[in-house]
Parts: C-alpha cells; sequence; structure tokens
C-alpha cells in the first residue's frame, strides 16, 4: 500500500499552484462577480496544458491519467473556491477523455485540437427537463436521415451553454436512437452548439459558480454528420457510465481543493484574531471543531484519491470502481461544505460578508450536493446497489 505520488505528480501539482497562483488566484473575485472567466485565463490554462488534460497528446492534450487530472481540479479550486474554472476545467477532462477514447478519427481531429487550445468548449448533455440522473428516462431523440444524424428534443442545467454558444464547441450527448426498456436504445453523439441550424440555448442563473454559465440546449431537427456518433449505436449509457466516474472523481477532488484553501484561510485567521485577550485558536471549541475538519477533509481527500487510483489502475471490477467513486461524490462535496461553513463562522460577520470571499466556496460547492454529477441521494443509491446486489435497485 503506497499513499505517494509519483515524482511527475509531485512536480505538476507544485508547478500548477505556481501557475494557478499568478493567472488564476488574482482573477477569482472577478471571476464571480462578472460572471464570467476571462478568456487571457483559458488561453493561459490551454497553453500550461491543463485544457483537456486528459485528451491525448496527438490532438494536443497531454494524456494525464485521473490522478494526475485530480490534482490539478484540486490546485484549480484553490485558486477559484466559487468552483467556476474548476468546473470548466474538469467537464473538459472527463468527457474529452471518453470522446477522446470512444470518438471517430475524424471527429476528433476536427473536434479534440480545438479543445486543449482553448479555442472552444466541450461538455457533457444529459439532463433533460423530466430528470437528471434517471438516464433511462431521456427523451430527446436521434434519427438517421439522408446520411446525417436528426435530433429533436431538450436538455437542462447543462454546464458552458453560453461559452458553447459565444465561443464555439458544444457537448457529448445522451439521446434516444431505439426503443428498448430502461437504458437500451440510448446513443452518445457530439453536438455542435454554435451555427447549428435548430439549435437555440437559454441561461439559467444560478446561486453561484456564476462565473461557468448553465442553461438549456433545445434542438429541433437539428442535423450532425455521421461521424458524429460517439461509438457504437444503441451503447451510450454505457460511455456515460464511464464517463460520470471520470467527472465525479475530478467533481470530487475539486471539492477538496477549495475544503483545503479555505481551512488554510481559516487557520491563519484564528491565530491572528483576539477576543478577550486571547487567540480564537486558544479556545476549545474552535480548535476541536478545526481538529475534526482536518480529519473529515483528510478522509475525504483519501476516498478521492482512492477512486482516482482506481480508474488509472483498473483495480477491481467495474462494481468496485463504481462504489468507490460514488462514496468520494458523497462526502467530497459535504465535508467541503461544511469546512467552508465553521471557517465562515470562525470569521463572525466578516465571513459573512463578499468582501471575505468564503461565501463564493460555499455557494459553490453547493451546486455538488443538490444535482451536479448525481446528487448525494444518488450516490447512496449507486453504494447501496453495489452492496445488496443489482436486485435491489428501486428502479
Amino acid at each position: 500500500m503506497d499513499f505517494s505520488f509519483t515524482e511527475e505528480q509531485e512536480l505538476f501539482r507544485k508547478s500548477v499552484r505556481e501557475f494557478c497562483g499568478k493567472k488564476l488566484a488574482t482573477h477569482a473575485r472577478e471571476i464571480d462577480e462578472k460572471g464570467e472567466i476571462p478568456s487571457a485565463v483559458l488561453e493561459d490554462m490551454a497553453d500550461f496544458g491543463l485544457l483537456g488534460i486528459t485528451i491525448s497528446g496527438e490532438y494536443g492534450g497531454r494524456g494525464a491519467d485521473f490522478t494526475t487530472a485530480a490534482i490539478g481540479a484540486e490546485e484549480i479550486a484553490r485558486a477559484d473556491i466559487s468552483m467556476a474554472t474548476a468546473v470548466y476545467y474538469l467537464v473538459e477532462a472527463g468527457w474529452g477523455f471518453i470522446m477522446d477514447k470512444y470518438g471517430s478519427r475524424n471527429a476528433k481531429e476536427e473536434i479534440l485540437p480545438d479543445v486543449t487550445k482553448g479555442k472552444t468548449f466541450l461538455g457533457i448533455a444529459s439532463t433533460e427537463a423530466s430528470g437528471g440522473s434517471d438516464i433511462a428516462s431521456i427523451s430527446t431523440t436521434m434519427e438517421k436521415k439522408n446520411g446525417k444524424f436528426v435530433l429533436n428534443g431538450s436538455k437542462t442545467y447543462i454546464s458552458g451553454v453560453r461559452e458553447a454558444a459565444n465561443q464555439g464547441g458544444g457537448y457529448v450527448t445522451i439521446v434516444k436512437t431505439a426503443h428498448g426498456p430502461g437504458h437500451k436504445g440510448l446513443s452518445f453523439c457530439y453536438v455542435p452548439v454554435k451555427d447549428t441550424p435548430g439549435i437555440t440555448t437559454g441561461v439559467i442563473r444560478q446561486m453561484g459558480r456564476e462565473g461557468m454559465s448553465n442553461g438549456t440546449i433545445i434542438m429541433n431537427n437539428a442535423e450532425i454528420p455521421e461521424h458524429y456518433l460517439i461509438g457504437e449505436l444503441n451503447k451510450g449509457f454505457y460511455y456515460a457510465m464511464e464517463g460520470f466516474n471520470c467527472a465525479r472523481t475530478l467533481v470530487s477532488a475539486a471539492c477538496i481543493g477549495a475544503a483545503e484553501k479555505v481551512l488554510e484561510t481559516g487557520i491563519k485567521y484564528i491565530k491572528a484574531r483576539e477576543v478577550f485577550g486571547s487567540p480564537l485558536a486558544k479556545f476549545e471549541g474552535i480548535q476541536f471543531q478545526l481538529a475534526e475538519d482536518y480529519i473529515k477533509l483528510e478522509s475525504a481527500r483519501l476516498l478521492v484519491h482512492k477512486a482516482a487510483w482506481m480508474l488509472d489502475e483498473k483495480n477491481g471490477s467495474l462494481h468496485e470502481i463504481n462504489k468507490a467513486v460514488a462514496a468520494a461524490k458523497l462526502i467530497a462535496p459535504t465535508t467541503a461544505f461544511e469546512i467552508i461553513r465553521d471557517v465562515m463562522t470562525w470569521h463572525g460577520a466578516y465571513g459573512y460578508s463578499k468582501e471575505a470571499g468564503l461565501e463564493r466556496g460555499l455557494r459553490g460547492v453547493t451546486s455538488y450536493i443538490v444535482g451536479a454529477e448525481g446528487a448525494q441521494n444518488i450516490m447512496k443509491i449507486i453504494i447501496g446497489r453495489e452492496l445488496l446486489g443489482k436486485e435491489f435497485a428501486p428502479y
């Protein structure tokens, strides 16, 4: 059992932390207040090799493993605790990996180089108005007509809608291609958003992650070329599940990074802030809470890195990987929320102010508790299913 990172991974963490300190952290407040990530930040991230980090070198990526990608997510979220920049990074890393692995060569040559260069955006479009985690209930259809695929339907609560519409790019998208029970008959395809006839978008304001848009995509007889099919027809459910395991691991890592940064901020504050003639850090109520928060953070971090390691090493069965990823996604956002809430409380009234900046993190990690990349109760269902057997799944 070895809990150490490789020398290359340690150097990567150090270099990403230095990069984020210079190029990202100084823009963190601006990203939240203006509601967008500056193009210069994305260009710098692309030049550094962070965008589409898991995409193979053939298309401009690093071909990084998920342990390395998770380190990147942690460091980016440390610099921008609102999670906005981390979301941009992790959706491209998680779903770019799936596109690289299963997409056609023509599609990959056409799409992925611009993603890794920061010219276009790549995300995931799964959720529909009827629900997000119930993939089998998807109603958006794709039919083959005259040598092209025609899509009809809509997706909602999709990250990066404005980015894809303005700068270009699109989504790996789950669609219905055949009639069948449950998850059968679902396929995966790439849907470009900008300048595609029949596609309209709308933005939904959220309580957090302001720098990264969220919204709807409506497809009305929208046509895509045949080579935008990802993998085999009617096998999309399996690609989606693999992609969710990748993305959920990176989400969890980002939550850990944000929580770690906030806890460090809290430690500095309670050591310096004096009340009744003593530093706050001397009071048992604060000190014991700090100890508990540290333990929770370390426990969550171990689960996250175990999940990333299992994805890299393919260690254990798919059932074991599903369970490890769900456990990480279950604990990391909640732990981050609790730590940020505690540190805000230590700061008193100042902690509740925009000036302190802590509330950016609280609003950001909340998105991963209530739904993004799978709500917490869905993670519990997955864990329960893997412990008890699929015959005990409630669906």
